[in-house]
């Protein structure tokens, strides 16, 4: 690895903090699921379901088993007087999925409809089938490998509601990320943390690119060795106090506040000097990694 790589890989880990702000719209924040629908839900028995459908906040994935997921993200959700909740996702056709409460079974239940486009609101959910979801006790094994980005599903709602346009500032957007990214509950991200928030960032993306099951096992094993990689860059690149996790502080150092500074005594250099001195550092650095051009 070459010293030219650090900031690219000080970027790319910027990306969870810096990305959320880009995407998020004023519309996206106003769109809620109840509370009570979202989680976790199932088809077909506990051992072996054959899907899973996911939802958060703003969001629902759904995923079968052995095939190709689906990912929504919603900018509006309403309550109809028929009792069902629509919810609008994004896109260029603006698919809907409505949703309500019901009884299964052994406990509570999930029915969903994806009403085409042209049904008319005083005709929901018309013509389209409605599919029945139970929850299960435990986690499913089949599906336990899709914890990590489920989690990150509702991490990036809590960073676009913190990090976006108008809602907060970098310090506030900084404690999002470490309250989504810390597992040990030491108010710090290590590594580890890290490499979970990016492992669960790539499994989102594979999602919504909607790539097959064989691809996307391909993708999450290079999105899990990225994320050791990234993680580690991360924590090297802004880990000020040598303690190898980072901090609220470390995470907004010369992005809450921006201050110059200065000296009113000496004259003006000429920059070419301090990029020689740059490229000199840089020489030295690579030979001591062993780094080649």
């Amino acid at each position: 690895m070459t010293f030219r790589l650090l900031p690219a890989g000080l970027l790319a880990g910027l990306m969870l903090l810096a990305a959320p702000a880009a995407i998020t719209s004023a519309r996206a924040q106003e769109a809620a699921i109840p509370a009570a629908l979202g989680g976790a839900w199932f088809q077909g028995g506990c051992a072996a379901p054959t899907a899973m459908l996911a939802l958060s906040a703003r969001g629902a994935a759904r995923i079968p088993a052995g095939e190709t997921g689906r990912l929504l993200r919603f900018t509006e959700a309403r309550a109809l007087p028929s009792g069902w909740t629509m919810a609008t996702a994004r896109g260029p056709e603006a698919p809907r999925l409505m949703l309500r409460a019901a009884k299964v079974e052994g406990g509570d239940g999930l029915e969903t409809a994806e009403p085409a486009n042209k049904t008319r609101d005083d005709r929901l959910p018309g013509d389209a089938p409605v599919t029945a979801w139970h929850r299960c006790p435990a986690t499913p094994l089949p599906f336990a490998a899709q914890g990590e980005g489920l989690a990150f599903l509702g991490a990036i709602e809590v960073l676009e509601a913190a990090c976006g346009p108008g809602t907060g500032g970098v310090a506030d957007c900084a404690a999002a990320l470490i309250r989504v990214g810390d597992v040990s509950g030491d108010k710090l991200l290590g590594p580890a943390e890290l490499a979970r928030l990016f492992r669960g960032a790539s499994w989102l993306l594979s999602l919504q690119a909607e790539v097959s099951p064989e691809l996307s096992g391909l993708a999450g094993a290079a999105g899990a060795l990225g994320a050791v990689a990234g993680a580690r860059l991360m924590v090297e690149s802004l880990d000020y106090d040598g303690d190898g996790r980072l901090s609220a502080r470390e995470l907004v150092q010369d992005r809450a506040v921006l201050a110059t500074g200065g000296e009113a005594r000496g004259r003006p250099l000429a920059l070419e000097r301090l990029s020689e001195g740059v490229a000199l550092m840089r020489g030295i650095v690579e030979g001591l990694m062993g780094g080649e051009e």
